[in-house]
Formats: C-alpha cells, sequence, structure tokens
C-alpha cells in the first residue's frame, strides 16, 4: 500500500512537471499579412525559439494600427510585423516600440530600416499603388483610360473612383495625404470616393 501511495505521488509529480514542460509561451503578433503568408513565418518563429506558440492577431493596417494606439497604457501584442511603416513610424514616435536591429540589417536599402537610433523598425515588403480601369465601363462614359494619377480628378471620373477609407486601410491612409493638389478631401463615408 505505501509502494502504491509513493508510485501515485510519484506519477501525480511527474504529470504536474511533464505538463508544465509542455505548456508552450505565447507569442501575440499584430499583422496586416495576408492569411495566405502567415503559416510560413509561424513555422520558422516556432522553430527558430523552441517553446513559442504564435498566436495572429490579422486585420487592416488601419484597425492594427488604431487596436496597438488604444491598447498603449496595456498592450497587448508581444510583437508587430506586416505592418506599413507609415504606422512604424507613428509608434516610434508614441514610444511603443522596444529597440531591435537585426543581424545584417546594414546590408538592406535605406527605405527598408530605421534610419534614426533607437534603431525600432525593419522593412520586410514593398507595394505599388495601381489603378484598374474597367474598359467596358470607361467606353459607356466614353472616358480613356488614365495615363496618370492626376488623370483620376478629370470630370469623367467624378464618382468613379473608389478607394478604402485611410481610417481602416494602409492603402487608403497612403493615398489620402492633404498635401497633394489633385487629391480632395476625405469624407465620413467608407469609402473613399474622388
Amino acid at each position: 500500500m505505501q509502494c502504491l501511495c509513493k508510485l501515485g505521488v510519484t506519477l501525480a509529480l511527474a504529470t504536474g512537471l511533464g505538463s508544465a514542460a509542455l505548456a508552450q509561451t505565447k507569442l501575440t503578433i499584430y499583422t496586416a499579412l495576408e492569411n495566405d503568408q502567415l503559416a510560413p513565418f509561424k513555422g520558422e518563429i516556432e522553430k527558430a525559439v523552441p517553446g513559442v506558440q504564435v498566436n495572429w492577431v490579422r486585420d487592416s493596417t488601419g484597425v492594427i494600427t488604431a487596436r496597438f494606439l488604444a491598447e498603449k497604457a496595456s498592450p497587448k501584442a508581444d510583437m508587430v510585423m506586416g505592418l506599413a511603416a507609415s504606422s512604424l513610424l507613428l509608434f516610434k514616435k508614441e514610444g511603443l516600440l522596444e529597440s531591435y536591429k537585426p543581424a545584417g540589417v546594414d546590408a538592406l536599402k535605406a527605405a527598408f530600416r530605421d534610419a534614426k537610433e533607437p534603431y525600432a523598425w525593419t522593412g520586410m515588403d514593398a507595394f505599388l499603388s495601381v489603378v484598374c480601369f474597367n474598359k467596358p465601363e470607361g467606353e459607356k462614359r466614353k472616358a480613356a483610360a488614365p495615363a496618370s494619377w492626376a488623370d483620376l480628378t478629370k470630370p469623367e471620373f467624378k464618382d468613379q473612383v473608389v478607394m478604402p477609407h485611410p481610417a481602416s486601410s494602409g492603402t487608403g491612409y497612403l493615398l489620402s495625404e492633404p498635401n497633394d493638389k489633385w487629391r480632395r478631401p476625405i469624407d465620413s463615408r467608407d469609402k473613399l470616393r474622388l
């Protein structure tokens, strides 16, 4: 009986220690990357840091930026990844980023790395902005395809150009700077119409 009791205590301790040893550290990462991009990053992070389990919080750039700023006093994210440089610059200004300079970063082009100390962000992607033109609709309106961004301000495109709202979209924010003469003021609708 005493032997069985000792065995029970030993098993209970071993089970308790085993489950503690198996417990993983959750790493919460806020991101605006597309869903199909997440798995390779998750795999590499978890491989490089054994015992870590990546938990993605994914949304558009605007939503992630607003959430991160709203949580300033009580951060919920351990890391931000795949967000627009404009958001990272704002986070740095607000003192929300820890300094981290990865090995080899000096070999990157200047546009892909923080230029000011303390070093706080490293770029990973670059995107192009393009205009998609609906040729059949343009022909109906007798509108030629735009050849420049400025062409979008021509009368034949009034109420025909749609952009995501800058409050929820990095693309909308990127293209809504008020200093550019050809852009119209942002309204409160969900979509920006020029």
